[in-house]
């Protein structure tokens, strides 16, 4: 039983490494590892927070190999990065730049829990600030009674 669980878990962490397939590899090991670097840098527009490095998908495929050809072509890192972020928007990169147009990004999951923050204290104040209720009379005890079959 343990070696099943180990060799899943092994299959498990190697799936990442299976995205990049050996055929879409550069022969020049300099330039591949550049394509490498600048892969784990991108997002995969249809996965969620994965680089395309790391995924499978057929767009992370194709976004992995316009960057090899890029790269083939002569571009600069900057200039891949340029055309990637022309082609998908500032969202492709996993660390985009703070600007006018990615404050979502960066401003948005702070401001939702700033804003849920602020609704579990103004709760609690209202809670704090409702008077107690006032002791029953003896009618409403002797109701109470009545309906509680005492």
């Amino acid at each position: 039983m343990k070696r099943v669980l180990v060799l899943l878990l092994a299959t498990l962490f190697a799936l990442p490494a299976l995205a990049v397939d050996p055929s879409e590899m550069l022969k020049d090991p300099a330039l591949e590892a550049r394509a490498r670097e600048i892969g784990q840098a991108l997002r995969c527009v249809v996965c969620q927070n994965q680089s395309i490095d790391d995924s499978a998908a057929e767009v992370a495929r194709d976004m992995r190999r316009a960057v090899r050809e890029r790269l083939t072509a002569g571009d600069s890192d900057a200039q891949v990065f340029d055309f990637m972020v022309a082609r998908y928007g500032d969202y492709v990169l996993l660390k985009p730049p703070f600007k006018l147009g990615t404050l979502v990004l960066w401003l948005g999951a702070p401001l939702l829990l700033l804003i849920a923050a602020s609704a579990i204290m103004l709760t609690a104040l209202r809670r704090r600030a409702t008077a107690p209720l006032p002791p029953l009379s003896d009618e409403e005890r002797e109701r109470l009674r009545s309906l509680l079959g005492r």
